[in-house]
């Protein structure tokens, strides 16, 4: 079943688990997400980015709506870091059910004037809206934009945001990057610091750039209160690693040959982001 945003991630909250969102950019990948939300029993969002819309088409995203709709699991269409209102209008216009507005890299009251009127608009027609404050950061020319040097989100700003736009979650910089991070960077998130944004805010938060980042620090970050998690690298990296591996056998040339073992790969590492999240089995309380 389509859902909008918020209800899928007030449930989370709740109940303290996170949401995985994967982002999706063709329609193999697409089906395998589906499957193994399913098979888990987990709620799913997924996620496309503009740079992705812009690869797979709006045709791909009413199939997804379709898929949507006839699951057995709860599904929200999220707009992955949306520049601008006419991206929201576009958004909501092709079916989308949550939509973000990114000003993370605008001074922070110009933040909140461009998140506010995303709000401004989305509200009236039922859809969720994701703001984002501090920035998030970027590993590679690959991942999606970022910032060079992190700058961590402020408890005490992040209650005035709310408080100011309206959103209905947040995504904050607690040390993450966008991307797979190089052997040489260690990633490691501020969780004492989220823990103080949470009992600052209360509304679900989101984490970004979570590729590659220690299982333990996952974990422990859903319970300290992040309802949302956006996973796209990993589930790329495993399902292109794959296709390498299959297309050295230089005979194959059909797609239903070469794809199957490709989204097997991937559902590995999704299904292990949904234990991980807490998310396997929490379908039941929508």
């Amino acid at each position: 079943m389509l859902i909008d945003g918020k209800k899928m991630l007030d449930v989370a909250n709740e109940n303290n688990f996170a949401v995985p969102a994967f982002n999706i950019s063709d329609w193999a990948m697409a089906g395998g997400i589906f499957d193994i939300s399913e098979e888990r029993e987990a709620p799913l969002i997924v996620a496309i980015h503009p740079d992705e819309l812009a690869h797979t088409g709006q045709e791909l995203t009413r199939a997804i709506i379709e898929r949507a709709h006839r699951s057995s699991v709860p599904v929200a269409l999220h707009w992955d870091h949306g520049a601008t209102t006419e991206q929201m209008l576009t958004a909501i216009r092709t079916g989308f059910t949550s939509v973000m507005l990114d000003g993370s890299m605008s001074p922070f009251e110009e933040n909140i004037a461009r998140t506010k009127a995303a709000v401004d608009v989305a509200h009236p027609v039922g859809i969720s809206v994701e703001g984002e404050l501090g920035t998030i950061g970027k590993t590679d020319s690959e991942a999606e934009d970022g910032a060079a040097t992190i700058v961590y989100t402020d408890p005490a700003d992040a209650k005035a945001f709310i408080e100011a736009t309206g959103v209905d979650s947040l995504a904050v910089a607690i040390g993450t990057c966008h991307g797979i991070y190089p052997s040489w960077m260690k990633p490691e998130l501020r969780l004492d610091l989220l823990e103080q944004i949470k009992a600052a805010v209360g509304i679900p938060l989101v984490l970004h750039g979570g590729s590659n980042n220690p299982d333990a620090e996952i974990g422990q970050s859903v319970k300290l209160g992040i309802n949302k998690i956006n996973i796209s690298s990993d589930i790329k990296v495993a399902y292109h690693d794959k296709m390498r591996e299959v297309l050295a056998d230089t005979s194959l040339r059909e797609p239903n040959s070469i794809q199957p073992p490709c989204i097997a790969a991937m559902k590995v590492v999704a299904a292990h982001k949904i234990e991980l999240f807490d998310a396997a089995g929490k379908a039941t309380l929508y």
